[in-house]
């Protein structure tokens, strides 16, 4: 009997996965790739950042913003220092006599999410049309900015999320985590073009000023460390179902680096998991959760073969099937990432991807973790 249910649900999970993951396939080629338009802009554009101990990284971010070839009298840069304890707010001074507008955080009060209230200064100080974050961490083309833009003023939306790309891998591990990140950036780009937008990324996120404050900014979320991005999407969706867009263009691209230890690693993705119960799309936790139980029951599948033998053709037959759908869907995301090389790392990643998700489904729900030397939830 116990046979029969490991075999059943290892099945049924494995045909849900393998149509979800095509579906994302779909979302993924529905969104038309965007090719910057506009000649003339109009949009005045605040660029926001909320920076923590971040010396060694600030001042190439700066450069990179500062060097956009969008109208130099539509943008400002603010950048808030968090609470720094290096020399970030001395590198940020620095750039003053070109515009850079620097904000200290001053709370004296313990805060659970230091980075929404960075966010939130910023858009206080700001009288911008349009507010894009990013990180203190971050690398971008000059047409990063004006890309974005022309597809606002193209398309009206309330939202746009844009791509983010990890670079500059140092080791096979680093190389392992780009592939696994662009399917996150694909899941989340999918969703949109599937019209039920789910996640995205606060590196590279645009949104109306007068949204932000009619939707009471962070209110009813800033007890969360995490979710200044998808959890913020969330309440735009539920105001305007269609009125989220993602900017399908290389030249809109926001590059990071991906965590050099696992340690690092397991603390990030801690950290982005925690806000998934949050969500008010309880049909988007469902689905995380049938995941979770696929990724289950495909182990459950592969320790039973010591006890039962035949359970190695359930097990083989769902990684399979698993592994077909994740490259149908991931191949057209690494050619747009200009990193086709990065599908050869499939096969080893769906199989760490089990321990993963079983793993980070239940540490990234259930505790606390440390993030920027904090103790958070």
């Amino acid at each position: 009997m116990a046979l029969f249910v490991i075999n059943f649900l290892t099945g049924g999970l494995t045909l849900i996965y393998l149509f979800v993951v095509l579906f994302f396939r779909r979302g993924w080629l529905i969104i038309r790739p965007f090719h910057k338009k506009a000649e003339s802009f109009h949009t005045t554009v605040t660029v926001l950042i909320a920076a923590r101990n971040e010396e060694a990284n600030i001042g190439d971010t700066i450069d990179d913003i500062q060097a956009q070839d969008y109208p130099s009298g539509l943008f400002e840069l603010i950048v808030i220092d968090d609470h720094s304890s290096d020399r970030t707010s001395e590198i940020i001074a620095g750039y003053a006599d070109q515009g850079v507008t620097l904000i200290r955080l001053n709370e004296k009060e313990p805060l659970n999410s230091y980075k929404k209230k960075a966010i939130a200064e910023g858009i206080e100080r700001s009288r911008s049309e349009l507010i894009i974050t990013t990180d203190a961490d971050c690398r971008m083309s000059k047409s990063w900015l004006s890309t974005i833009i022309s597809y606002y003023e193209i398309n009206k939306p309330k939202m746009i999320s844009s791509p983010v790309i990890y670079h500059q891998e140092n080791s096979f591990f680093e190389r392992l985590q780009t592939l696994e990140f662009l399917y996150l950036i694909g899941l989340g780009a999918s969703s949109i073009g599937n019209k039920i937008p789910s996640t995205c990324n606060g590196a590279n996120l645009a949104y109306r000023r007068d949204v932000f404050l009619e939707l009471g900014g962070f209110k009813g979320i800033d007890d969360l460390a995490s979710g200044d991005d998808e959890l913020l999407l969330h309440k735009v969706v539920d105001q305007y179902p269609d009125g989220v867009g993602f900017c399908k263009s290389y030249d809109a691209v926001v590059f990071t680096t991906a965590k050099s230890t696992l340690r690092g690693f397991i603390s990030q993705r801690k950290r982005w998991a925690s806000k998934s119960t949050r969500y008010k799309n309880k049909s988007i936790v469902a689905l995380g959760v049938t995941i979770w139980l696929f990724n289950l029951m495909l182990l459950i599948s592969a320790l039973g073969t010591f006890i039962e033998p035949s359970l190695w053709q359930v097990f083989v037959y769902s990684l399979l099937v698993k592994m077909f759908g994740e490259f149908a869907f991931l191949l057209p995301v690494v050619k747009f990432a200009r990193r086709k090389e990065l599908i050869n790392y499939l096969p080893l990643l769906s199989i760490v991807h089990i321990i993963y998700m079983i793993y980070i489904g239940v540490v990234g729900n259930s505790g606390k973790y440390v993030w920027k030397d904090r103790l958070v939830r």
